[in-house]
């Protein structure tokens, strides 16, 4: 079954849309059988497995109605969104994919973009191809000399090497409701677009497929290589949309004056600045961290916890008040009702001069629900995640978590996921300088389907925090490219140190791989008093039993489990917390060049 976008047969009269008063009218649905008394009113849907029922859309305006009332524009300049002009978006979309060479040869990266195509899938590469045609297109028309590079050359090796990309489609994970993060998404998309495999599952318990290599989420990696994910994400997420034929238009932020110091209408990096004086090392805004925690020590069973307001004028006084106070420590919580405080969280995610989502991929977000099936709505929320600028990644986290936690007291504050979504996609997309650019009509048809966003973001957010394996693989062969052009290169002659090291590296790593055709892996713990260890290398050894190992041995009483992270580091792979359901030797396999070291995650996260 697919999951697409509802057409709900409301009519939803606008009073007045500077007040945004709405009045709920029923009407009769096409195709609704005669005489039915189920009391519900009928809807015009897309078949689909998710289902918003009427009430939840009346929340959705009422919401929408609060937001109009609040009069927040009141308080900061309109972010001006453009989209951007014919070629612009194209070389952006190459520089921000690393790919800058192609139309620029003064570019610094050439011989990294050469091992960044190396990598790419047939549905990868055409998204290149499609982009830096679309380039050479318009400075052809405009008369402007270039040196874009003939594409068939640029894709030859491509093409020849990669044909379908890591892995095979149809590979990898065999149950309709696993998410197969081992074969390019794009290419899945091919096949079910060609009709190869076309078997939709009957309900959304969709699920990551179990890996033998263990599952990497975002952070597990070094920032290097999470540059190399974002690059080949962006390029994948393209592949993806033009695959399935969907265009998507991105925008740009014209800059505005924006408040350079304060809690609300403050962008994102400017709070983290203020905030990472005070606390080293926080990521999500200390302002919201306290608003969510306020709500949840006040506790979750309250009913309407989200949906209803705080008194409009108490909230702006106390709006005031927390500007003044927060940062200097005495603002008064205990008196700071509960539904207020939830009205101050949507108030700061609507206040954002930037919207969460980012301007840059605002569109691509709102089109998710366009493609064909649900699978691939999700394989795209997943790319786009990974997209994200890392305060906004951090910050939407903590918000997705959250939403759970008051959809796990649904019984009580009768606020299920469906409540939670139709309550907060208004405040997440109605954000500013877009609010004003929707018609009435435009607004209307948005709101199932940012709800239904909503929804998927909170309900898989665990799944959408993963890097896919097929995009890991790629960084892997990228590392190697990159390692092999170093080893080419003896003529220069700072690198004829490096040359010699690397020898003596290798002779090490033969000992060391010698021992690991022994039976035995060697273990680094250069922070701890064991500082290595030899484990026997079993067919079952995962990374847990080799904390375990660890912990019998380590004298040290104040190392907690929950603190320690096994790193696959070195070979094809800079460094990477591994999952503790990991087995070593299908890891081997993939990396045989790996060592082994355990480290403490918290100093990880602090250096």
């Amino acid at each position: 079954m697919e999951f697409g976008v509802f057409h709900i047969c409301l009519c939803l009269c606008p009073r007045s849309r500077k007040t945004g008063q709405y009045n709920v009218q029923r009407c009769k649905a096409a195709g609704a059988a005669p005489g039915s008394s189920s009391g519900k009113t009928p809807y015009q849907r897309c078949s689909s497995q998710d289902s918003l029922d009427e009430q939840a859309m009346v929340d959705y305006f009422k919401e929408v109605e609060i937001i109009q009332r609040s009069g927040d524009a009141e308080t900061q300049e309109e972010v001006q969104l453009k989209v951007a002009d014919e070629g612009e978006q194209e070389e952006a979309w190459l520089m921000e994919a690393g790919l800058a060479t192609l139309f620029d040869e003064s570019a610094s990266d050439g011989e990294d973009s050469i091992a960044l195509l190396s990598t790419l899938t047939r549905t990868q590469a055409a998204a290149v191809e499609r982009r830096v045609e679309t380039l050479k297109q318009t400075l052809r028309k405009r008369n402007k000399p270039y040196s874009v590079p003939d594409v068939r050359e640029i894709f030859k090796p491509a093409s020849q090497s990669n044909g379908a990309g890591p892995g095979t489609p149809g590979g990898g994970a065999d149950a309709e409701t696993d998410i197969n993060l081992e074969v390019s998404f794009s290419e899945q998309a091919l096949t079910y677009k060609e009709g190869l495999k076309v078997t939709q599952p009957q309900n959304e318990d969709f699920r990551v497929s179990q890996d033998k290599t263990g599952q990497t989420r975002v952070g597990d990696l070094s920032a290097e290589d999470m540059k190399k994910v974002r690059r080949l994400v962006l390029i994948e997420m393209s592949a993806l949309f033009d695959t399935c034929g969907i265009e998507v238009k991105a925008h740009k932020a014209l800059k505005v004056r924006v408040r350079e110091s304060g809690l609300f209408g403050v962008s994102l990096s400017t709070l983290l600045e203020q905030d990472q004086r005070r606390i080293p090392g926080t990521k999500v805004p200390l302002i919201l961290q306290h608003l969510m925690s306020h709500i949840e020590e006040q506790g979750l069973d309250t009913e309407g916890v989200l949906r209803i307001p705080g008194a409009a004028t108490r909230v702006k006084a106390v709006c005031h008040e927390l500007e003044h106070k927060f940062y200097e420590g005495v603002f008064p919580w205990q008196s700071l009702k509960q539904h207020d405080a939830a009205s101050l969280l949507k108030l700061f995610i609507r206040e954002l001069p930037y919207p969460l989502l980012t301007v840059e991929y605002f569109s691509a977000f709102t089109s998710v629900l366009k493609l064909p099936t649900k699978k691939q709505q999700l394989q795209a929320l997943n790319l786009l995640v990974l997209l994200l600028p890392e305060p906004n990644r951090d910050t939407l986290k903590a918000l997705l978590e959250f939403f759970q936690r008051v959809t796990d007291h649904k019984d009580r504050n009768k606020m299920t996921l469906n409540n939670v979504a139709v309550v907060m996609a208004p405040n997440i997309f109605m954000c500013k300088g877009f609010r004003s650019k929707i018609s009435e009509q435009q607004e209307f048809a948005m709101a199932t389907g940012t709800a239904n966003i909503v929804r998927l973001l909170v309900r898989y957010q665990n799944l959408l925090w993963t890097i896919p394996k097929f995009v890991l693989n790629q960084v892997r062969k990228h590392n190697m490219e990159n390692q092999r052009k170093m080893h080419r290169d003896r003529a220069v002659k700072k690198l004829l140190k490096k040359m010699a090291y690397d020898r003596e590296r290798a002779s090490d790593k033969q000992e060391k791989n010698t021992e690991a055709e022994g039976g035995f892996i060697r273990v680094q713990a250069p922070q701890f008093s064991k500082v290595s260890m030899a484990v026997q290398l079993t067919e079952d050894l995962k990374a847990s039993d080799v904390l375990t190992h660890f912990l019998s041995q380590e004298r040290s009483p104040s190392v907690k489990r929950e603190d320690l992270c096994l790193y696959e580091m070195g070979g094809n792979i800079k460094e990477r917390c591994l999952d503790e359901e990991t087995y070593i030797t299908a890891l081997l396999e993939l990396n045989p060049s790996a060592e082994w070291v355990i480290k403490s995650v918290q100093s990880q996260k602090s250096s």
